[in-house]
């Protein structure tokens, strides 16, 4: 059973004081560094806005981190099986290879036991963790401009068909599909929060979400469909914009956004989503106030569809809307990273954020 994360202040109080407590227990994943500690690391401290905490070892591995070298965050793990220590030290020396069933059995060990232990240790299995930590140089290639062959063995992956199933099951495309010309480009636009996936045409932001929402692919489909397939990747004007404005909101410097936006849903739709836009950072509003400020007071079911319908996350702010108790509620992006957003926007409170 996972052990319940306290809030997030209250573990960043204990990274700073290397607070053992929670040593086992909590892990922080640091956005700036890509790497990812236990709280009694003796490496620098990062900033509050750029750390992540997590229950487990896995979940900062499914996430993208890897091991501190510091602070060894999978030695417990690994002094505790010799296969686990000995696999993660062939991981770490051979990070691009491609790793097989095949290959395990080749270092004598028993493919079902490894399974199990790597499950119980990481809830995923080795090869899972191998995979996850070549996807993202992949797709990095791709947007760089790399060909598909060129990407796909930048990542260790020797098997196109693997490939391009991992890529699929990031954005529901296989990448051999995608040029670089295409009327919508897709980009990958690294936070403090995660990772996001920006989807621009030459004049217009059309998608932007963390690329852990799991309407992400049928939000790409649509886009997909409505351009007959001309989806391609690389970055538009507006995403390069978007992209500037974002690393600017997280470093405190401005919450205003600026880059034009493509909005396609039904008229009470985007009549939420201009309502939402009017609320300044800082400040929340409950689904019945949006209702009642729209003219719609007996609409507030609807107004939280439409809030979950938002495929622009942070741009249009359906983070600062939250239930009539004062709870946080639903939100595509994970609770978590909601509670930072609207921690992060208490600096901005009562300041002019006007173009």
């Amino acid at each position: 059973m996972l052990f319940d994360l306290p809030d997030h202040d209250t573990l960043y109080r204990a990274l700073i004081e290397r607070d053992d407590r929670f040593d086992g227990q909590a892990y922080v994943g640091v956005t700036s560094t890509g790497i990812f500690c236990r709280l009694t690391c003796p490496a620098r401290k990062p900033r509050p806005e750029n750390c992540r905490f997590f229950a487990s070892v896995g979940a900062c591995i499914e996430a993208g981190f890897r091991a501190c070298k510091r602070c060894h965050p999978l030695a417990p793990m690994a002094n505790a099986d010799p296969a686990i220590a000995t696999l993660l030290n062939a991981l770490e020396e051979r990070p691009e290879f491609r790793w097989r069933e095949t290959d395990i059995e080749a270092m004598g060990f028993d493919l079902s036991t490894v399974r199990r232990s790597f499950k119980r240790q990481f809830g995923m299995t080795f090869l899972d963790m191998a995979r996850h930590r070549r996807l993202r140089d992949g797709f990095e290639a791709l947007t760089e401009g790399s060909k598909v062959i060129d990407a796909q063995l930048d990542a260790g992956f020797s098997s196109p068909s693997a490939f391009r199933a991992a890529f699929a099951r990031l954005i529901g495309r296989a990448p051999g599909s995608l040029s670089t010309t295409g009327v919508l480009l897709a980009d990958w636009i690294k936070t403090p929060l995660g990772d996001m996936i920006a989807i621009s045409s030459a004049t217009h932001l059309h998608l932007l979400e963390f690329i852990d929402r799991k309407a992400l692919k049928s939000e790409i489909a649509t886009l997909e469909k409505a351009v007959k397939g001309r989806l391609g990747l690389g970055s538009h004007a507006p995403t390069d914009q978007i992209r500037a404005e974002l690393e600017a909101f997280f470093a405190g410097q401005s919450a205003t956004f600026t880059a034009p936006l493509a909005l396609t849903g039904t008229p009470f739709a985007r009549a939420v989503w201009a309502e939402l836009q009017r609320i300044p950072p800082g400040v929340t509003k409950s689904y019945s106030q949006i209702a009642q400020q729209i003219g719609r007071p007996s609409a507030t079911r609807a107004v939280a569809h439409a809030n979950g319908a938002n495929q622009l996350a942070l741009v249009i702010p359906c983070h600062r809307v939250i239930g009539a108790d004062g709870s946080l509620t639903g939100y595509g992006g994970g609770l978590w990273r909601k509670q930072r957003l609207l921690e992060l926007e208490r600096q901005y409170r009562g300041l002019d954020q006007g173009p």
